[in-house]
């Protein structure tokens, strides 16, 4: 079988790159994003943070820093169909060059992958592709591994079954079966937003391109 013609996606010439970023609840990734954007050298800007819920810390953060908001509600609209349009057209005004869903938990749909394809950023409390969907980390604790981790990847049409960017690992300790599994999220989240962070800022500066599901980013 031939291979996939790659698809690139360059940096954005002589400015920062557009980020909107997509929340569902602490925005603890937001948070980070807004920290490291505050550097000029990191190379983006967040441009507008959506939200599938009102009344959320992440939108106060991103209030608290001065950045546009929207919120999309599933249940304010007639079906996901109509949902899906109306935030594909919100995050399209702000014209990114990069979607980043930071905890956003609500299933992409068709239209919204399709437009900004190539250029949705996710994270995945678990080392794809062992343990995708909403339980990874009690999921890797049920199958006994003794490592897990996180995983940045690309939005495709599957669930957490994109290109993978980079992974962090974190070891798996025996209390953490006791407890299950809060304290080894907390260690996965401490990783995984500086993963995040490093992984969206050199997309920002350098661009990537896709080829056979791999991504690479100039060194």
């Amino acid at each position: 079988m031939a291979a996939a013609h790659p698809l690139a996606f360059p940096a954005p010439p002589g400015r920062p790159a557009r980020l909107v970023v997509l929340v569902s609840g602490s925005g603890t990734n937001l948070q980070a994003l807004i920290d490291a954007v505050a550097d000029s050298a990191y190379g983006a800007e967040i441009v507008a943070v959506g939200a599938d819920r009102s009344g959320i810390a992440g939108l106060e953060r991103a209030e608290r820093a001065g950045l546009a908001t929207f919120v999309h509600r599933v249940k304010d609209f007639a079906d996901r169909a109509d949902w899906d349009a109306a935030l594909t057209a919100s995050v399209a005004a702000y014209q990114p060059d990069l979607v980043v869903t930071a905890g956003f938990m609500k299933i992409l749909g068709d239209r919204f992958i399709a437009a900004f394809a190539g250029r949705i950023v996710n994270t995945h409390p678990a080392l794809l592709p062992a343990f995708p969907g909403a339980h990874g980390v009690t999921d890797a604790l049920a199958y006994g591994v003794k490592v897990t981790g996180c995983t940045v990847h690309l939005v495709d049409a599957g669930v957490d079954t994109g290109p993978i960017i980079a992974q962090g690992v974190v070891p798996i300790t025996d209390a953490d079966h006791a407890d299950g599994g809060e304290a080894l999220h907390e260690r996965i989240k401490t990783v995984e937003r500086q993963l995040l962070v490093d992984v969206v800022g050199r997309l920002a500066r350098e661009g990537h391109r896709i080829e056979d599901r791999k991504v690479w980013i100039p060194a």
